[in-house]
C-alpha cells in the first residue's frame, strides 16, 4: 500500500490525473536522452565548459519534469514561465549559439512533458543535424586575414600620437586605422589601439621595435583579432 500512494500529491483528487511512476521514469529518460545528444551536438566544433555542457544535458530533463507537473493547470504554467524568464534575466549573458541551443533543450523537455516522445525525438534529431551541418560547413565563420593584427601602444602624455607612428604606419601596414585612445597610469600616459593589417607579416617584429624606439620602450602589444563571445 505504501508503494502505490508514495507517489501521490497531497492535492490529488478525482479531477486531476496523476502520472503513474512508470510513465514518469520514461519521461525523464527520453529527456535524459535527448539531453545528452544536444549536449554532444553542441560540442562539435565549438568553445564549450563543462559545466555547460553537464547542464545542457540536464536541462530537457528538468523542464520534462516541470510541466508534467503542471499538468494543464494554467496558473502553474505562468509561475514557470516566470521563473524562467527570472533565470534567464538574472544570468550572464551569451553567446546567440548557447542561448539557442538552451531553448532548443527546453523545447525538447516541454514535448517530452507532454507525452509526445515521436515529436521530441524528431524535432531534436532534425534541429541536432542542422547545427552539425552549419558547424561542419562553417556557415556563417568569418575567415581571418593572416595579416590582421589589433596594435596597442603605451606612450607618453607629452608625445603627439596623432603623427608620431604616421610613416611607420605607411612603412609595414596597408592598412590601419586608429580605434581607441586611452589614458593610462593616472593620466601620465596614453594607450592606444589601431586596427592594422600588416604588408609583411614576417617584419611583425621590425615593427615593434621600431615602435619601441618612439615610445621610450613603454609596453607595446600585438595581436590577432578577437571575436567577442557575449552576442546577446
Amino acid at each position: 500500500m505504501l508503494s502505490a500512494n508514495i507517489f501521490k500529491g497531497i492535492f490529488d483528487n478525482e479531477l486531476i490525473t496523476v502520472i503513474s511512476p512508470g510513465n514518469f521514469l520514461l519521461c525523464i529518460g527520453v529527456a535524459l536522452l535527448l539531453g545528452i545528444f544536444l549536449a554532444a551536438v553542441y560540442t562539435f566544433k565549438s568553445r564549450y565548459t563543462k559545466s555547460f555542457v553537464v547542464t545542457l544535458a540536464m536541462l530537457p530533463a528538468v523542464v520534462c519534469v516541470v510541466i508534467m507537473m503542471v499538468n494543464g493547470n494554467v496558473g502553474a504554467g505562468v509561475a514557470v514561465a516566470g521563473a524562467f524568464n527570472l533565470v534567464r534575466f538574472r544570468s550572464v549573458p551569451g553567446t546567440a549559439k548557447e542561448i539557442g541551443t538552451i531553448f532548443l533543450a527546453m523545447c525538447a523537455g516541454i514535448v517530452v512533458g507532454m507525452g509526445y516522445f515521436a515529436f521530441a525525438i524528431t524535432f531534436t534529431v532534425i534541429l541536432g543535424l542542422f547545427i552539425l551541418v552549419c558547424s561542419a560547413f562553417g556557415l556563417g565563420t568569418k575567415k581571418s586575414n593572416p595579416t590582421e593584427r589589433v596594435l596597442r601602444i603605451t606612450i607618453p602624455e607629452d608625445l603627439n600620437y596623432t603623427e608620431v607612428f604616421d610613416d611607420l604606419m605607411e612603412k609595414y601596414t596597408s592598412f590601419n586605422e586608429i580605434e581607441r585612445v586611452k589614458t593610462v597610469n593616472m593620466g601620465s600616459m596614453f594607450r592606444l589601439t589601431y586596427n592594422i593589417k600588416l604588408k609583411d607579416a614576417k617584419q611583425e617584429k621590425e615593427f615593434i621595435d621600431e615602435i619601441r624606439c618612439r615610445n621610450g620602450n613603454l609596453e607595446v602589444s600585438m595581436a590577432k583579432p578577437e571575436v567577442n563571445l557575449v552576442e546577446l
